[in-house]
């Protein structure tokens, strides 16, 4: 039935669109049969147990009673005849009185009949077939009696009862095993009632319980003297022919008779089931209430076809919601990737339909942003007058003011900020940002944004449809007052374009070099010379009418490195670039070669001079006020600065855990902002050091817990980091490096302690003060996903990839660990789990959009029945699929498009992490499909956490390949803002609103 209701299950999802209520009602109807036909196969079980037990004690007692007394053959054929003999259907071979009388065996069996192929059939005809006399002494028939109709025969007494059996609903040719035949006539759903009753039974009573269902016929010679016995004339014929039509009549009147053509051959006694039994009044009336119970569980289980298609169209919801049909069983069903979902609807839900969602009043505004990308950009650190630095990250600029300690957030671009540079004002800046593609898969057109630091105030947006897949470079020009700006894209020509920063229009454009390009440069005096490098070649560019002419710089006796780095302008107008090969190589002009090269030829511009500077890469340049120069090494992480011809002054290295120095930005010719290719941004000098005042992790990240009573939280992901963060103070308290990394992490409720999960199964308990390793453990060998505690702290929830769902007992306030039990069940890997209030339940979601749920106190038994768990109160509640929750799924989704969301601890609003580089604030809860919410950007990959913190003041949203943390400060709705919230209702979803400017 399983198999039958998910294919139908996966037709309804694949038409739902169009044909919801149809698709809908085809489903009930199918699951209404269904039930129908297992009542009916447990009544004909029911039935042909009884009628087998009849068949198998009737001749048995009959043959033990004629051993013992050979009389007694005498009493049972008076009895027979006393009770009206149907010699209709009943007749010995050789006289009327030599047939045994059996009365109907019970009330149920001789009202159903089944046919071959198992079915229940039409009551049968009660006329028998005419047949001929034989003079075979076994199967002779008599003539016929006076006043009895010829169409009547007689039925030869050898012939035994035909009972119905199992086997009979079996397909033909299909044999039935001998050693399996007694388990056969045992009906689905009594089990418990047998073994009950042979409990309390001797072996007799087992044996007779139990027999085989093989008949032991009468032997010849006991009715050879049956016949005598009758022949002497205890019934005479005419009184048996009288008493045989009475009783034929009778039967044909009182009763239906369904049996009576298929039960030929011998006549029983009227013996009722096990009736050695019925001395035990208790027993059998715990018996039949016992079987009533059950009766009325199918019974309560299977409700018509005719309520059920009632309760459809009574509730069948509106043509337009696709992914959710109701009905007034209180249940709802959604469907993901063609998976049907059922939730129960709770009790204090009265008419789901009547509810109305609407957005939160909350709002989320951007607080806070942790990290910086250094790992994979250059050039990407400048410093303002204003006493602020510019970095960016994801999808934001980060304004980051050194000595106050705030921030400020460009969030105009719609996804990963990949270059920047500053104008010659110092006021002005442009950055770039890569292509990207929206929910729908569509490529996003990659843009340069003009902006004004000080009023957050786009100015301009530069070729937007105009560059391929993002854009790498970017600078302003400077003998000209930053008129017009250098773009280089990443498309596979690297295209060099220059636009006109004022009216936004492009004024050249060529294709540039198919090898890497890292930096592009005007030249600080002249504004028609462009330069560019990047993977083996330095190119110089002239502009003239709009025209771009290239010269290549010549390395000539020097070796030619694979990479060159970065590029500065000295005070003199050389160029000096950093290589791989950790040299600092000056370019200079050199006079036409005319002997060689005749007279056409041209100035050249080649190697002047080579320095040695750095072990490995030389990352980056930077010039100072004086004429002095700095430079920033790769594998030795040292930054030395140069005077004006070159020569070593000053030199220090950065620490190893920050590692290599990508940019130099001076900050007064003394103090410098160093950023490294870890993510992280140091402050400092050279005689006092450089401490980070800016740090992040530098790959994926999953794991996110926030503390139950302090505003810190904890991280951690794929670079083996974990970091515990300060929100309050917005800075990183504590930092480890791990073996592996980590995946899922969680606080004890007493807030000392903190649970992490790894990549190979294994965990750790971390004590938050002295960061030490208090417990471990290690559960299966598939990486782990969710770590949560009892909201007592008294049980510890690992939910593994193996899927299963470990349970532990906590003692000693977080620092010992035993294993309780697991909870095995799910078929997929384990995703997300809550705890109920009462700590004694577990609801749980897998990587097939499967819902769970657990009796931890019961022994981490499976609930069954997911009915009973429509009412239980949650004590957190991030798994994304649940009843509460339906409304945060978009229309279309695939089940994996929402990778994580919690509610808040006020039960007022539900943040949402999805795929899409968005975070959502839905109200809480949000049961029904389409459900508004507000929608905020600034992460540029996928969101793979959120968590409240434990006063709700703040929301932590946590992405994946961006490395990027975004802390959100929760707006409560004012009472001024009323006119506010009316307008943003009508909408479905809005954007973040604009940060404040202070």
């Amino acid at each position: 039935m399983d198999s039958s209701t998910n294919s139908l299950d996966d037709a309804s999802a694949d038409g739902s669109t169009d044909f919801p209520d149809r698709a809908s009602m085809m489903e009930v109807r199918l699951q209404a049969q269904e039930d129908e036909i297992t009542l009916l196969k447990s009544s004909l079980a029911d039935a042909l147990r009884r009628i087998r037990l009849h068949d198998q004690l009737l001749p048995l007692l009959k043959q033990q009673l004629i051993a013992v007394n050979p009389g007694a053959a005498r009493v049972l054929n008076h009895v027979c005849c006393s009770d009206g003999c149907t010699g209709s259907k009943r007749l010995s071979s050789s006289s009327v009185v030599d047939g045994i009388h059996h009365p109907a065996t019970s009330q149920l069996s001789d009202s159903i009949v089944t046919n071959a192929n198992g079915h229940i059939g039409s009551p049968v005809s009660m006329m028998p077939r005419p047949r001929s006399a034989t003079l075979d002494r076994s199967t002779q028939t008599e003539p016929i009696l006076p006043g009895q109709d010829n169409g009547q025969d007689r039925v030869p007494l050898p012939m035994r009862i035909q009972s119905l059996q199992l086997e009979d609903a079996l397909p033909p040719g299909q044999p039935l095993v001998d050693g399996t035949r007694a388990k056969l006539h045992r009906a689905p759903g009594l089990e418990e009632e047998d073994e009950e009753e042979d409990e309390g039974g001797g072996e007799q009573e087992k044996e007779l319980s139990w027999t085989s269902s093989v008949e032991e016929p009468i032997q010849p010679t006991t009715i050879r003297s049956l016949q005598r016995e009758d022949r002497d004339g205890s019934c005479s014929p005419e009184e048996l022919s009288s008493a045989s039509v009475r009783t034929s009549d009778s039967n044909l009147s009182s009763r239906s008779g369904p049996l009576s053509p298929i039960q030929e051959g011998e006549k029983k006694p009227l013996v009722r089931r096990n009736s050695e039994k019925l001395g035990n009044p208790e027993r059998q009336r715990k018996r039949l209430d016992k079987k009533a119970a059950s009766s009325a569980n199918l019974l309560t289980r299977s409700p018509s076809l005719e309520n059920r298609a009632k309760e459809l169209v009574a509730g069948a919801g509106s043509p337009g919601s696709r992914r959710g049909t109701y009905s007034q069983e209180q249940s709802i069903k959604m469907f993901i990737r063609g998976r049907p979902i059922t939730m129960y609807i709770p009790s204090n839900i009265q008419n789901y339909e009547d509810l109305k969602m609407e957005l939160p009043s909350e709002r989320l505004e951007l607080d806070w942003v942790y990290g910086y990308r250094g790992r994979d950009c250059r050039a990407n650190l400048y410093f303002l007058p204003t006493g602020e630095a510019v970095f960016f990250i994801a999808c934001v600029v980060v304004l980051y003011h050194i000595n106050n300690r705030t921030q400020r957030h460009y969030h105009k671009h719609t996804d990963c900020v990949r270059c920047l540079t500053l104008h010659p004002d110092k006021v002005r800046v442009a950055s770039g940002q890569t292509s990207g593609v929206d929910k729908d898969g569509k490529p996003l057109h990659p843009c340069v944004h003009i902006w004004d630091s000080t009023t957050l105030v786009t100015l301009q947006q530069i070729g937007l449809g105009s560059f391929q897949r993002g854009v790498g470079s970017v600078a302003f020009s400077f003998a000209d007052s930053g008129a017009f700006l250098c773009v280089i894209d990443d498309s596979n020509e690297h295209m060099l374009s220059v636009w006109d920063c004022n009216k936004g229009s492009k004024h050249a454009e060529i294709k540039n070099t198919n090898e890497a390009v890292f930096a592009v440069e005007f030249n600080p005096s002249d504004s028609t010379n462009i330069i560019t490098c990047g993977k083996s070649h330095v190119y110089f560019w002239t502009l003239t009418a709009g025209q771009f002419t290239k010269k290549q710089g010549i390395f000539g006796k020097y070796k030619k490195p694979k990479f060159i780095q970065c590029f500065v302008f000295s005070l003199t107008g050389d160029v000096l670039t950093g290589d791989s090969e950790g040299n600092i190589l000056t370019w200079g002009k050199s006079a036409a070669d005319v002997k060689t090269l005749g007279k056409g030829a041209k100035e050249t511009l080649q190697i002047m001079r080579q320095t040695r500077a750095h072990e490995g890469s030389v990352f980056t340049l930077c010039t100072l006020q004086g004429g002095a120069l700095l430079s920033g090494g790769g594998k030795d992480r040292k930054i030395i600065r140069w005077s004006a011809d070159l020569a070593p002054e000053r030199e220090c290295e950065i620490p190893e855990n920050y590692g290599a120095v990508r940019t130099i930005a001076d900050v007064d010719g003394e103090e410098l902002l160093v950023g490294t290719t870890r993510n992280a941004i140091l402050r400092g000098t050279f005689s006092d050091g450089f401490v980070a005042i800016v740090q992040g992790h530098v790959d994926e990240m999953w794991g996110l817990a926030t503390h139950p009573s302090q505003n810190i939280f904890l991280t951690c992901g794929h670079d083996r980091q974990v970091c515990l963060w300060n929100t309050e103070e917005h800075k990183l308290d504590w930092c480890i490096t791990l073996e592996e990394y980590g995946l899922c992490a969680g606080f004890c409720p007493n807030g000392s302690v903190v649970s992490v999960g790894l990549s190979t199964g294994r965990w750790m308990v971390l004590d938050l003060l002295t960061r030490e390793v208090v417990s471990e453990s290690v559960d299966g060998n598939e990486q782990l996903s969710v770590m949560r505690y009892s909201p007592d702290g008294s049980f510890l929830a690992v939910g593994s990839h193996d899927n299963f769902i470990y349970i532990y007992n906590v003692t000693e306030s977080g620092r010992r660990y035993t294993r309780f039990g697991k909870c095995n069940g799910h078929s997929s890997f384990i995703t997300h789990l809550d705890w109920a209030k009462d700590g004694k339940y577990i609801m749980s979601n897998s990587g097939d959009y499967e819902i769970l749920y657990w009796d931890i106190a019961a022994g981490c038994k499976l609930l069954r029945n997911r009915f009973e768990s429509k009412d239980r109160e949650w004590a957190s509640y991030t798994c994304v699929l649940g009843f509460h929750v339906i409304g945060v799924w978009l229309e279309g989704s695939d089940g994996t498009d929402i990778n994580a969301l919690c509610r808040s601890h006020s039960e007022r609003m539900v943040a949402v992490a999805d795929d899409f580089c968005k975070v959502h604030l839905f109200q809480y809860p949000c049961p029904k499909p389409k459900a508004p919410s507000h929608k905020y950007e600034g992460h540029g990959s996928h969101v793979t956490n959120v968590c409240f913190t434990h006063s709700d003041s703040h929301l932590l949203s946590m992405g994946g390949k961006d490395t990027c943390i975004l802390q959100w400060r929760v707006i409560q709705a004012g009472v001024g803002d009323s006119r506010e919230r009316l307008a943003s209702a009508s909408s479905a979803s809005t954007s973040s609103p604009e940060p404040a400017t202070s």
